[in-house]
């Protein structure tokens, strides 16, 4: 879907409030899943996200249009997210699911997958990731997510997190390397 950002942006300042509808909608599974990502709880990132376009909308005279909408959206979003997660000093839960919503049993009788013991083994297999990804430090999480949850490049990722296109290749970099050690030690435990 093409999204012409600025020319929605520009309806809703003449007063078009409606327009900003489909922001929301193309926007609202990506913000959703960052924040999904990050808190590991369906409620939470309901919340957020309904928080996120709320901000964005009232915020919006302040928006200044050199940037992208979705980046300063993903901003406003994760932002949201760390004041979340500090006020409630935790960090990822436990997964209800996936973020769609729909169970491995219910892809596979749908026939999104050749059989359902493949699709069990790779939602094992995303299991295990996410529990990995939890234990990462916010800062790390929020890179990977942005980075490969999100397919965002590490110039926007620098952008959205607030740093430099360095740091956030650093910590993507670090966060990776993090993953393949847990990874690796939660491999040799299941054997």
């Amino acid at each position: 879907m093409t999204l012409d950002e600025r020319s929605i942006i520009a309806a809703v300042r003449r007063g078009d409030t409606a327009a900003f509808a489909s922001l929301v909608e193309a926007y609202q599974g990506p913000v959703f899943n960052l924040a999904y990502r990050l808190t590991g709880s369906r409620q939470d990132a309901e919340d957020l996200t309904q928080e996120a376009f709320l901000k964005a909308f009232a915020s919006l005279d302040g928006f200044r249009e050199d940037r992208r909408f979705f980046s300063w959206l993903f901003t406003i979003a994760l932002n949201l997210t760390r004041n979340h997660l500090k006020k409630n000093r935790r960090g990822v839960g436990e997964a209800a699911g996936p973020p769609d919503g729909r169970n491995v049993e219910d892809r596979a009788a749908d026939g999104e997958a050749e059989g359902a013991e493949e699709l069990l083994v790779r939602r094992s297999e995303l299991d295990r990731l996410d529990a990995a990804l939890a234990v990462l430090p916010l800062e790390q999480r929020e890179a990977v997510v942005l980075r490969y949850y999100q397919g965002l490049p590490f110039e926007e990722v620098a952008e959205i997190a607030g740093v430099s296109s360095g740091a956030a290749r650093m910590r993507v970099q670090r966060a990776l390397e993090s993953l393949r050690k847990i990874m690796a030690e939660s491999e040799d435990e299941q054997a």
